[in-house]
């Protein structure tokens, strides 16, 4: 069921979603060679708290899962698409590409995003998947109006990386956005691909997270049998992931996951 959200709700979420982004811009800055996932995921995790917050992923477990999500941070590097869980041995190197995906509760509403950062000097390669996937991002933003639909995002977002004169990348399929606010995964389901006019019909005060995830080559990905929540690129090809909460008007939507 989609859910409509009040007025009071909406600015509880811009509060929340402005937390979220301070936090992981802070995080941005703190990237560097030499760092651990488990760094990050603490300096996360102290961040939030210090805002009177709590971390909405930490023992997150959705339907199907063995076992809950055991950080605050998703830490995902270069051939992980998304849900890498933080370790103390997984040391950021130079040329390393790492998505920072969080998400935060704010007076109990949800926020959701995600960034992809380089760590260092990166290659040109990897420079352009991060740059057409952040694009990507803001051309399904636009697409996010009242009166249109989910498909028309993900036509938007799927007709804008086919256009690329180095059409090369593959758009994670079986992986999407989704509502958030009142839980860190609501309806309607938002596909990164799609077709004009079909899925779910925006509706002014409705709240979602649109999250491209953008691989160097094959659409396709494996899921990690030793943690059940690390998603690859199944021909181990780079990948990237931008993600923003946002609020649905009658024309252009509202970025609640900003500074």
């Amino acid at each position: 069921m989609i859910i409509i959200k009040t007025q009071k709700e909406i600015e509880i979420l811009r509060e929340g979603g402005k937390h979220l982004a301070i936090v992981l811009y802070k995080l941005k800055e703190k990237v560097a060679p030499g760092i651990s996932t488990k760094d990050l995921d603490d300096y996360a995790f102290k961040l939030i708290k210090e805002m009177g917050d709590e971390p909405a992923f930490l023992n997150y477990r959705p339907v199907g899962a063995r076992t809950p999500f055991p950080a605050s941070l998703c830490v995902s590097v270069n051939d992980e698409v998304v849900h890498g869980i933080p370790n103390k041995n997984k040391i950021l190197k130079e040329g390393d590409i790492v998505s920072l995906d969080l998400g935060l509760i704010h007076k109990g509403m949800f926020s959701d995003m995600a960034l992809t950062v380089p760590v260092g000097k990166i290659s040109e390669a990897n420079q352009r998947l991060l740059e057409v996937t952040e694009k990507a991002l803001r051309v399904g933003i636009d697409a996010a109006q009242g009166g249109n639909t989910t498909g028309d995002i993900g036509y938007a977002i799927e007709k804008f990386v086919r256009s690329q004169k180095d059409n090369k990348y593959g758009i994670v399929e079986v992986l999407a956005g989704h509502g958030v606010g009142k839980a860190i995964h609501e309806d309607p389901f938002v596909p990164n691909f799609g077709k004009k006019g079909k899925g779910d019909k925006l509706v002014p005060g409705m709240v979602i997270a649109i999250e491209p995830m953008i691989n160097m080559g094959t659409k396709n990905v494996t899921i990690d049998d030793d943690d059940d929540w690390t998603f690859r690129t199944a021909d181990r090809k780079n990948s990237a992931h931008f993600e923003h909460s946002i609020l649905i008007n009658e024309g252009e939507a509202e970025i609640l996951t900003r500074l």
